[in-house]
């Protein structure tokens, strides 16, 4: 049997074969051929279309059956990755009713900002382990004060994964996770919050069926099956947020292993059964994916919202030459990129600068001295710089890192940029074959024993730190950090 897990991020969706009995990838996917725009009719807004998903999950499907030359009947299981934090409100016939609000839109900060002053901070603190800062619920205040006649048709509220296993199935659903990570979750009574609810005046009927993460939630109706090619009763046994479900992808299984990624936006998470909370307006705390009331497991997470966008930008505007070639420039500045600094906050409200947008920043840039080069070095470094000072965050609020695991793909493949993390900070990278999508297909299995026997994940590599660079690194981004901390926030 085959299991298929998809990965709905916001760029692309992918989808991934795995065999069931060895654990062993068949076939991968990703559509569309060019990114999915995020629409912005506002300076700090990100929004796109959840039928969009749907239609380029079907597409995804297709293909990888047609080209796996695999049969519907074939496939055991299924699973689900998404985008964090994006609110899709459905009517009662299970269609959105407007576009996701997505993860880097800022436009219910101060909503946020409102709802953690009028809670509180030890309630916010002990029930809901985060600020509500720019989250699912936050979004859906603003939608609630600004389109009260939509507000009025929807009949759940839902996270991105959840509206696609709802294509699928045709069962409205969440998980504990879900509702965590749109800061929905009271962990002190492990229920939805009434006080959050109470404060943004949402009726918590619009809460979907809560499943865990693990288990067999819905099948795959008739509507389902006909859209994607799948077949009628196809059991949908997983579902999670990206970066819980790109720990589990990277192998991380127990308090104390952190893992990295590099994509659109950056991420540090890190697996703890502790709580901390001096960071809690910067550092977010969700429940991970085998979170249970008796036997708790969270997952903390600093978020840099400029990370693989702000490389792509650089790309574009250097006229596509390549991330290959772009890395091969990068080696020919010298560390430091000669005093020139980027800052790569120009993705929206940044949740470790305390949810300010000050956009993207150039600094000290000498017209007879710095060339492209530079300009790539400098870019790299400074992505890498944020990350580095989002680990000290991290670090602050009882995160101890000895070692990151990373997947082998976005913004780790520059060897640039991992090196500048691993010097910077005396730890190892390890880079591991594995892909968010075959995670998800992984995770499906949940229910046998095939997950826990096919466990194993290829270590393609592992960068060490230089000590002799040790010294000059961090000397460069303590100035970074200082021209961050005086000047630009």
């Amino acid at each position: 049997m085959i299991a298929i897990g998809y990965d709905i991020g916001s760029s692309f969706v992918k989808a991934a074969l795995i065999e069931a009995d060895s654990g062993k990838p068949i076939a991968r996917a990703r559509v569309p051929e060019v990114e999915i725009p995020m629409e912005a009719q506002e300076l700090g807004w990100a929004e796109q279309h959840p039928e969009l998903w749907w239609q380029y999950l079907c597409q995804a499907t297709q293909k990888i059956l047609a080209e796996a030359d695999i049969k519907a009947e074939q496939i055991s299981s299924i699973g689900i990755s998404y985008q964090m934090h994006g609110l899709v409100l459905i009517d009662r016939d299970l269609n959105p009713l407007r576009k996701s609000i997505i993860w880097c839109d800022s436009r219910a900060t101060l909503y946020g900002e409102k709802a953690f002053e009028k809670l509180g901070k030890a309630y916010c603190k002990d029930h809901l382990l985060n600020s509500p800062g720019n989250f699912t619920a936050s979004k859906l205040a603003w939608v609630i004060e600004n389109e009260p006649e939509l507000y009025k048709k929807a009949y759940k509220l839902m996270l991105p994964g959840d509206f696609l296993a709802t294509k699928l199935s045709g069962i409205p659903q969440t998980t504990i996770t879900g509702l965590s990570e749109g800061v929905f979750w009271d962990f002190k009574n492990d229920e939805p919050s009434k006080a959050l609810f109470d404060h943004y005046q949402i009726d918590q009927n619009m809460v979907p069926e809560v499943v865990d993460n693990f288990t067999v939630q819905a099948t795959v109706s008739k509507l389902g099956a006909k859209a994607t090619g799948l077949k009628v009763g196809t059991p949908i046994t997983y579902r999670a947020g990206d970066q819980t479900n790109n720990a589990f992808t990277l192998g991380a299984r127990k308090a104390g292993d952190v893992v990295a990624t590099g994509g659109t936006s950056g991420v540090v998470y890190a697996l703890t059964d502790q709580l901390s909370g001096q960071e809690l307006t910067k550092v977010n705390t969700f429940a991970h994916i085998d979170y249970k009331p008796q036997q708790k497991m969270f997952g903390k997470l600093l978020n840099l919202n400029g990370a693989g966008i702000q490389y792509r930008w650089l790309n574009q505007l250097m006229g596509e030459v390549g991330y290959e070639k772009l890395n091969q420039m990068a080696q020919e500045a010298p560390i430091g990129s000669n005093g020139l600094q980027v800052f790569p906050f120009g993705n929206g409200a940044e949740r470790m600068l305390d949810n300010k947008i000050v956009n993207g920043n150039i600094s000290n840039i000498n017209f007879n001295i710095h060339d492209n080069n530079h300009m790539v070095r400098a870019t790299l470094e400074g992505i890498a710089f944020a990350l580095i000072h989002g680990i000290e965050i991290l670090k602050n609020d009882g995160v101890d890192i000895e070692n990151l695991k990373v997947g082998n793909d976005n913004l780790f493949l520059s060897d640039v940029f991992s090196k500048i993390i691993v010097d910077t900070l005396g730890i190892s990278i390890q880079m591991l074959e594995a892909t968010g999508a075959e995670g998800a297909a992984k995770a499906s299995l949940a229910l046998s024993d095939q997950r826990q026997k096919n466990d194993n994940i290829n270590i393609t590599k592992t960068i060490n730190p230089n000590p002799k660079l040790r010294d000059e690194s961090i000397a460069w981004f303590e100035k970074w950090k200082t021209q961050l901390l005086n000047n630009i926030i």
